[in-house]
């Protein structure tokens, strides 16, 4: 995963910062509550979405289950049509492989399609290291970049910002990566706009080497698929002469059948529109570089962690996920904590399940993630390919307790043992004892009930960052036991 996030605190400590930004609760609320309202709007449109909604999921899990035999096809299929596969097992690998493959091309300079994957490895750190530039083009993604900040959100990388301080942005920041911004630029969206397309419009023109990520790729054919809602994605694949694609292994579907599911359920949950604006889909090359093809267009594979990922029966359905974003805009966790306390660039509910499973690092957010939630259930009810991420949410916690945060060891996964705190130890221990000896835990239930008036509403010590937030159970008159046996002649309760 992106080393831009390293070093970050666990998500409890995180999300109270967070939260007591009135600036940034406002922002999220807003956005999330508009982006949710016409979702809801556009899905309803369909009287067979839950059937799109079965189909997607078992197409995702069918692939996954042959997962090696379509990456094969895919290969095979790229290569005849003029590309050229790259296969990269970790975040470091990928990096290496497109750094040398812009160096070869002599430019010190590139364009970049919105790409969840290249975040995810930290492509831009990585290129910047070994002297290329890399130019978001993105509207979102240029905010952030220019503002030195970090993405919050899947689909809308820049929802913490209001349009004022994107204005402050793109004026104080804008002249240091190539035209100035006007000086007189107010926060109207239209100029907001404008601005970043005229920043922009030299560097498409100028730009030999673009790159990309995907968000489908069609086995049978050796097709890539980009959907996106501004026009740069397009400019993109089809102006520079060499295109690199950096995509996960689970974006594949095995046919252009499958894909039509997708293309219905995609944009109506991410955008809340009936179809994209633009959907781009290249494959190969021509070898001439024509206007709408790039003479050299490489594709890399990436894994980092998704097989581990695969080889978990009930983690794997976050494979499924089409980064459609859904089950962030309508998550009270990330509406009031915002994406910057998940420290991943998977923020929300698929990122508090994906985000452990790919890094698998034992670091300490990554332990705190899969806790990130109230399991109300809203992202799954709002899937469009119902990955139940509340079942993977109680997985994940199953595993940190039982087993300890995930670590890597060369090529296998090894759990780390969590040692829990002391006291909770302690009260584990006494716990067993007490339930182990009859007599001694009815002896304790009516001491406890008969000194009931004096216990108090929360507890001292370690135990007060439990109780902060509640009050401790009123203990009853009389143990149920003793009631038991008072109302019922005697008899023993079993």
């Amino acid at each position: 995963m992106s080393g831009t996030f390293l070093g970050m605190p666990a998500f409890p400590e995180a999300a109270r910062k967070a939260v007591a930004d009135e600036t940034l609760r406002g922002n999220l609320r807003h956005a999330t509550h508009t982006i949710r309202a016409k979702r809801a709007r556009a899905v309803s449109e369909l009287s067979d979405w839950a059937a799109l909604r079965e189909a997607g999921k078992r197409i995702k899990d069918h692939t996954l289950r042959h997962l090696d035999r379509y990456l094969i096809q895919l290969e095979e299929a790229v290569t005849a049509a003029g590309g050229t596969v790259h296969w990269a097992a970790d975040a470091h690998e990928a990096n290496r492989i497109v750094a040398e493959l812009v160096k070869a091309t002599g430019e010190s300079e590139v364009v970049k399609v919105k790409s969840m994957a290249t975040q995810e490895i930290g492509l831009n750190e990585a290129l910047e290291a070994e002297g290329i530039r890399a130019y978001e083009t993105d509207l979102a993604e240029l905010i952030v970049q220019l503002g030195g900040d970090r993405p919050s959100h899947i689909l809308v990388p820049a929802i913490h910002r209001n349009r004022g301080e994107i204005r402050d942005i793109f004026r104080s920041r804008m002249g240091a990566w190539g035209r100035p911004a006007p000086e007189d630029l107010t926060d109207s969206p239209a100029e907001l706009a404008e601005a970043a397309r005229r920043h922009l419009r030299e560097k498409f023109l100028r730009a030999k080497v673009a790159v990309s990520g995907a968000n489908f790729m069609v086995a049978e054919t050796g097709t890539l698929v980009v959907v996106e809602s501004e026009g740069n994605g397009r400019m993109c694949l089809t102006l520079p002469e060499t295109l690199i694609s950096v995509v996960g292994i689970e974006k594949i579907v095995p046919t252009w059948r499958d894909l039509e599911v997708f293309l219905q359920t995609l944009p109506r949950s991410s955008t809340a529109e009936r179809m994209n604006p633009y959907t781009s889909m290249w494959t190969g090359t021509t070898g001439s570089g024509t206007a709408d093809v790039p003479r050299a267009f490489h594709l890399v594979l990436l894994d980092n962690g998704r097989t581990d990922t695969l080889a978990d029966q009930v983690g794997r359905q976050a494979l499924r996920c089409i980064r459609c974003s859904a089950c962030l805009n309508v998550c009270p966790v990330y509406e009031r904590a915002g994406g910057h306390a998940y420290g991943s660039v998977y923020p929300g509910p698929i990122g508090a399940i994906l985000s452990p499973q790919l890094r698998g690092t034992g670091s300490e957010i990554d332990a705190s993630l899969p806790y990130a939630s109230s399991l109300c259930g809203a992202c799954y009810d709002v899937c469009p390919v119902a990955i139940d991420i509340p079942e993977v949410l109680v997985h994940l916690r199953e595993r940190v307790v039982e087993g300890g945060p995930v670590t890597r060891a060369g090529n296998k996964v090894v759990l780390k043992p969590a040692k829990g705190h002391a006291a909770e130890r302690a009260v584990m221990r006494a716990a067993r004892w007490a339930f182990s000896h009859p007599g001694a835990l009815r002896a304790g239930q009516r001491l406890a009930s008969r000194s009931r008036r004096f216990h108090p509403r929360t507890l001292p010590g370690p135990g007060r960052a439990w109780s902060a937030s509640r009050d401790l159970p009123a203990l009853p008159a009389e143990p149920f036991r003793d009631w038991w046996q008072r109302t019922h002649g005697g008899k023993e309760a079993r």
